[in-house]
């Protein structure tokens, strides 16, 4: 198959073991599968980006920083995998090209105004991937932000409709942090890739490539 994962920068973390535990995983993965991973900026981003607005920075500017921590986060990775290329391609014709003598590619951001869940949807799309998995800091697709109202409704099966209608209410600002953004709900909805939401755990990962449904399925 071929599977694209995204791999949310506030999940990745900065401990060396959660890291190198998935590049452990996604080795695994890599075995079977042809494997595409886009890496979040997380923390890092978030922490320069803030910055960077204090000092007068447009969104645009912003978003620049951002695609540069991703790209370090994906480095880190690549440091953790074995079956990775020792390359972050900068756009989806570098993915094609460094996919053809490796069962693994890692990359980040590619251009402002798109999340790193965006990117991965529009590679999904592009790689005409088999399956498209978005590990996030949520354990799926809620009604409404869980984390703020208690009587929020996970969902574990929804169509790509449904997932545009629940996340336009998401941010676009530079940095946003939401499960999954409206570009890329959009992307899965007008290309109907399967998709998995789940909670951004290494044994997750495995368990979503095996079928089990562990957050929300849309199709």
């Amino acid at each position: 198959m071929k599977i694209v994962v995204s791999l949310g920068g506030s999940v990745f973390g900065n401990d060396v073991e959660r890291i190198r535990e998935f590049g452990r995983v996604l080795d695994t993965i890599a075995e079977k599968n042809q494997l595409f991973v886009v890496v979040g900026g997380g923390k890092l981003a978030r922490e320069y980006i803030g910055k960077a607005r204090e000092l007068g920075a447009s969104e645009t500017f912003c978003d620049y920083i951002g695609i540069a921590a991703t790209r370090m986060n994906a480095m880190l990775l690549i440091s953790a995998m074995k079956s990775a290329a020792k390359k972050v391609p900068v756009d989806f014709l570098e993915v094609e090209e460094t996919s053809k003598y490796s069962k693994a590619v890692v990359m980040g951001g590619t251009f402002p105004g798109h999340t790193t869940d965006a990117t991965a949807a529009l590679l999904a799309e592009f790689v005409e991937a088999d399956l498209f998995i978005n590990a996030t800091n949520i354990d799926g697709v809620y009604s409404d932000d869980p984390k703020k109202n208690k009587n929020a409704i996970k969902y574990d099966r929804m169509s790509p409709a449904q997932l545009v209608e629940i996340v336009a209410k998401g941010s676009m600002r530079a940095g946003a942090n939401v499960v999954i953004d409206l570009l890329a709900a959009k992307i899965i909805e007008r290309s109907r890739i399967k998709t998995y939401v789940i909670l951004g755990e290494p044994e997750n990962l495995l368990r979503a490539i095996e079928g089990e449904i562990i957050g929300t399925v849309i199709e």
